[in-house]
């Protein structure tokens, strides 16, 4: 936890699939994101906070989106892409490395919530530019090459009672 001081600037970026997913196959439950958003935050200065999320036409899906705004977050949605051979594909990848790249001029730390390996150089970008990146997620699916190119690495799974519901 070095570097972190209360005027900090922090935009909290959060893979709400690759979260929802580990959550349940490694603990079959789900994640907090009320307690999310402060641990990410730490009594710093929160500029935005934005969750990704996948439509997917799910009985409480508009209900969690609701409750993610009333946390704090800003819902991004994306609809499902069905394919000729009935496979099925979203993720948010782009969108949240060009919201990164776009708030790493107006932050002092970008927090992401995920542990995709695909956002190593997306840190590594962000932290020549001048920007703290710290990364939350569950140690046992997160890339090892995320954590190394983090500034700080929450391990969620190391404080399941404050993460998961």
């Amino acid at each position: 936890m070095t570097n972190v001081h209360p005027g900090q600037r922090v935009a909290m970026l959060a893979d709400a699939q690759n979260l929802y997913h580990t959550a349940r196959s490694l603990y079959t439950r789900n994640i907090d994101y009320s307690s999310l958003l402060e641990e990410g935050v730490r009594g710093r200065t929160l500029t935005r906070a934005i969750a990704y999320v996948i439509r997917a036409n799910a009985e409480d899906e508009e209900s969690f989106f609701e409750a993610l705004v009333d946390i704090g977050f800003e819902a991004k949605t994306k609809e499902i892409k069905t394919f000729g051979d009935g496979s099925k594909k979203a993720d948010w990848d782009v969108g949240m490395s060009l919201d990164a790249v776009s708030l790493a001029n107006h932050v002092d730390t970008i927090v992401l919530c995920t542990g995709d390996g695909d956002f190593s150089r997306l840190c590594r970008h962000l932290k020549h530019e001048g920007c703290r990146v710290e990364v939350m997620a569950f140690k046992e699916s997160t890339a090892e090459e995320l954590i190394e190119a983090a500034d700080e690495f929450v391990d969620m799974s190391a404080q399941q009672e404050t993460f998961l519901l």
